[in-house]
């Protein structure tokens, strides 16, 4: 008999810490849908984020990011995917909180920036200095990740298909696969 997920599994954590890659591994392996909210908010303002920040401001996006997570939450349960940056707002937090889980895939910066280093795909990164950068973002964020209700370490020896069988495992140990 298959599992079920009781709730939306909300996956927040540092920019290449395997939101993505985890998240849709778990959707496939549990037969939900997958969504990212940065690519919901660019489909419907037909531009990308990048474009969002240069031509109406980070608080206008951050305003369109918080009306489209909880929109996605009201759907079936699924795995939802966010921006870097979604969680660390209060409000998104609460929505996220009553509406769904928020499952942090911790990793450390050594391993984040493995990931990160020859993206160019990563605005925040586009600095003199990119490894302090991130350094920097992950000493800002990294307590507010720890708020999540489900937090589960990831390691560069762990293969995607294991990482997913430990969140996997994790959404069982807290009741919302059932």
């Amino acid at each position: 008999m298959a599992r079920k997920l009781t709730r939306t599994v909300v996956m927040v954590g540092m920019m290449g810490s395997g939101k993505t890659a985890i998240g849709t591994a778990l959707a496939r392996r549990l037969a939900v849908p997958f969504l990212d909210s940065d690519h919901e908010i660019e489909l419907a303002a037909d531009r990308t984020v990048a474009e969002i920040f240069s031509r109406d401001g980070e608080a206008f996006f951050r305003a369109k990011e918080t009306q489209v997570i909880e929109r996605l939450l009201e759907g079936p349960c699924g795995v939802l995917s966010t921006g870097g940056g979604a969680f660390l707002k209060e409000e998104n937090r609460e929505i996220i909180a009553r509406k769904g889980v928020s499952l942090c895939l911790k990793a450390d910066v050594d391993l984040l920036w493995s990931r990160v280093a020859h993206k160019t795909t990563r605005p925040l990164l586009l600095t003199d200095n990119p490894f302090e950068t991130l350094k920097s973002i992950y000493a800002e964020r990294a307590a507010i990740y720890e708020m999540a209700q489900i937090v589960v370490p990831v390691s560069a020896k762990y293969s995607i298909e294991e990482t997913t069988g430990r969140v996997e495992q994790a959404l069982i140990d807290h009741g919302i696969l059932v």
